[in-house]
């Protein structure tokens, strides 16, 4: 098969615009930002460089020993959303809520950042609320108060984010991918990166991207991808694909969660002349109770839930709250004079 970024490719190959059935739908094309460093900038550039090379190898080592480590023993803290062993055998419940992508894209524009750092901040900005509600029904102290919080602290709550390592980001054409000795190949070309979230209620709805955006920009400087790319592929090679699986199978069952989000088409499309309302990819066998999908298409962002039932029983609420904290931090964006400023 092949990863998300290869099956939207394939998938963008069978369909055609709505608005001009004849015609491909475009390829939303995203080049990596290249690097900004400046020769004449004199001492101090050359400095930063230094310093950004020691931080990207301080950081890279110490993600490979937690992504060691967490392969071997070190597990997330015991919450009600995390699974047991086994889990990727049950049966799962997939749900989806459909946002407005420019929400997100207002939030990110008045705040500087990217549309992942915003997705990781509604994330878990959605978790520490559902998380809350839970706690709060467990000590069954009568009705949900999501001002006081019930949540414990220092949670360790990761997520395995899905990075795709090609050289161009974004959505390829298929037939550049297919094409022999190509740099932007078919297949699964991803790698593993561990993101911790702060589970907690915050007094300010942004402090949850603040946060989030924090986390992101520290993971940015690491090769922690590239290594258990790298890694696995080694191990698939010389052991096989059981070993390989099962590394990945134990590296996952420990972590609390999988997000995943993928660039979709950027005008409507039809499938054989059936026009595409949404798209809502997910997956199953995937050894964690709660994998996240977020799937732009157009002006819109579906949110994909695949959940162990028996372990998050309810997750339309857990969407629920994933699309009240988008609107909490946008009400805050806007209550704080952020978007005047944004052209």
């Amino acid at each position: 098969m092949g990863d998300g970024a290869s099956l939207i490719s394939v998938l963008l190959a069978c369909t055609r615009k709505t608005s001009d059935p004849e015609a491909l739908p475009s390829v939303p094309v995203k080049k990596r930002a290249g690097s900004t460093f400046n020769s004449r900038g004199g001492f101090w550039w050359y400095f930063l460089a230094i310093w950004l090379f020691l931080r990207l190898i301080w950081n890279t080592m110490v993600d490979v020993f937690l992504f060691v480590a967490t392969t071997l023993f070190l597990k997330d803290m015991k919450t009600p959303i995390k699974g047991a062993p086994g889990v990727e055998l049950n049966v799962k419940k997939f749900v989806h809520r459909t946002v407005s992508l420019d929400d997100i894209k207002l939030v990110k524009n008045a705040m500087n950042m990217t549309v992942n750092d915003v997705v990781a901040g509604i994330t878990q900005a959605g978790l520490s609320r559902y998380l809350n509600r839970r706690y709060s029904e467990e000590k069954r102290d009568g009705p949900v108060k999501q001002s006081n919080s019930n949540i414990p602290k220092g949670i360790r709550l990761r997520a395995v984010i899905l990075v795709n390592l090609r050289k161009s980001a974004g959505i390829q054409d298929v037939a550049d991918m297919m094409a022999k000795g190509s740099k932007i190949r078919w297949g699964n070309l991803i790698g593993y990166m561990f993101l911790p979230f702060t589970i907690a209620l915050q007094d300010d709805p942004l402090d949850y991207v603040w946060k989030a955006k924090a986390t992101i920009d520290r993971k940015k400087l690491s090769l922690e991808p590239i290594f258990t790319n790298t890694c696995i592929g080694l191990v698939f090679k010389i052991f096989g694909t059981k070993v390989a699986a099962a590394i990945i199978c134990r590296a996952l069952s420990n972590i609390t969660m999988a997000i995943s989000g993928v660039v979709g088409p950027q005008e409507e499309i039809s499938f054989y002349g059936h026009p595409i309302a949404y798209l809502a990819p997910t997956v199953y066998g995937d050894p964690t109770a709660l994998v996240v999908h977020y799937q732009s298409y157009v002006n819109k962002m579906t949110i994909s839930l695949s959940v162990d039932p028996s372990v998050i029983p309810d997750p339309h609420d857990l969407c629920n709250d994933i699309e009240e904290s988008l609107k909490l931090i946008q009400h805050a964006v806007i209550n704080k004079g952020l978007i005047k400023d944004v052209v």
